[in-house]
């Protein structure tokens, strides 16, 4: 078609109008959507490899997130976060009903049956079109209902192996394997559910962004959800109260909604503290160079078996009136008759120059001394008495004095 000018002939051009959209989820139902799309990602991926720790597979992915302890504290982490954002979806599930008067499309109803019982037939070839969809699939509705069911049981055996001594108290200790066991089965069968059902339906059969871009156009509602669609169009569906009905409800609701936050809030709090157990890794305690003797543990016969002849004492604080002898009696097997580790405590040379390790005596610092550190802790083959190694420790702040 042409439109005629003094002069000219110009065609007209022809504009596609752009298709109307409607909105499907808000700004707060996407938002929600990544959050969990993330946590159950990294919960299914760490999760997973603990559970096939010892496969390739499972080594591979533990390695890429930086090792088994790491991949817990991610694990805890994206379960913590789930757990949060699974209390922000029911304080806005419960605003949207409560104070929008949203109807809870997402819970079966009679009709679901009768859109199954359609489809059925449509697959057979014994209908010439789908069921007429609502705000909500039947199939929807079951993977939503999963994910209710499969957070609810993840959350109940995630408690029981993050806090096994408590559950002990409680239930018998079988609990404790059988929620792990079902803890694994649950996340394994979600993953999968995911894979095959979420991902063909929603980015393979038909990519749907709306959980992106928050709409649909006309002709992918005509398609995925015609109901609704008549319902818009006939002004049933998608309508607000007025906003002085709104006000009114929101505070009755807002209180009521800031005590049950707290309450579940408190709740998320006492599970990820609740106790200590060995799932937490100990860091390696302080090392420190003991120049103080540790009392040894008592034995059946609280006095030492005398290691001096009977009324004999020591006379001489010096190598020769009392050491050479004690350390030959205590220590002879191993470092007079032979010299273990390169010791020998055969004669007052040997024992300053010491063996492997070190000098066994140093004259005036006993808490360099091998000889003390290897006996303080109360455990050495060849251990001496509590008084005995006293009047050592004495003898070498006085400087050792061989004779």
């Amino acid at each position: 078609m042409e439109e005629t000018v003094p002069g000219k002939s110009v065609a007209k051009a022809s504009v596609k109008p752009e298709e109307k959209q409607y909105t499907r989820f808000g700004p707060s139902q996407r938002i929600q959507h990544a959050i969990f799309l993330v946590s159950f990602s990294l919960l299914g991926i760490t999760g997973l490899a603990q559970k096939y720790a010892t496969t390739r597979a499972g080594e591979a992915v533990l390695g890429l997130f930086g090792g088994i302890e790491l991949s817990r504290l991610i694990h805890r982490g994206s379960a913590i976060v789930l757990m949060a954002v699974s209390i922000y979806h029911i304080i806005d599930v419960l605003y949207r009903v409560f104070v929008v008067r949203v109807p809870l499309s997402m819970l079966p109803v009679v009709e679901d049956f009768k859109h199954l019982y359609q489809d059925i037939l449509y697959y057979l070839g014994r209908r010439r079109h789908k069921a007429y969809y609502g705000r909500y699939t039947y199939a929807e509705k079951v993977e939503y209902l999963a994910v209710v069911w499969g957070t609810v049981i993840m959350a109940i055996t995630g408690f029981m192996m993050w806090n096994p001594i408590s559950t002990a108290r409680w239930f018998p200790g079988e609990v404790i394997p059988a929620a792990k066991a079902a803890h694994g089965g649950e996340a394994l069968l979600a993953v999968l559910a995911i894979i095959l059902w979420h991902f063909y339906h929603v980015h393979i059969r038909h990519f749907n962004k709306s959980i992106f871009t928050g709409k649909l156009t006309e002709e992918e509602m005509r398609h995925e959800h015609p109901a609704e669609l008549a319902q818009i169009k006939a002004g049933e569906a998608g309508q607000l109260p007025p906003e002085e009905v709104i006000q009114r409800r929101q505070r009755v609701f807002y209180p009521v909604a800031a005590v049950l936050t707290a309450a579940l809030t408190f709740g998320l709090y006492q599970f990820i503290t609740f106790e200590e157990t060995a799932i937490h890794t100990i860091p390696q305690g302080e090392t420190a160079q003991v120049f103080v003797p540790i009392t040894p543990t008592p034995t059946a016969t609280p006095e030492p078996t005398p290691t001096l002849a009977p009324g004999q004492v020591i006379q001489a604080n010096t190598w020769e009136g009392a050491f050479e002898e004690l350390f030959g009696d205590k220590c002879g097997a191993c470092h007079v008759q032979q010299s273990l580790g390169g010791l020998s405590l055969a004669t007052y040379a040997d024992a300053l120059e010491g063996g492997n390790s070190g000098p066994a005596i140093v004259p005036g610092d006993p808490d360099v001394s091998l000889l003390v550190q290897v006996q303080a802790p109360g455990n050495h083959p060849g251990q001496l008495t509590i008084d005995e190694l006293e009047i050592v420790i004495e003898w070498i702040e006085s400087g050792a004095p061989e004779q």
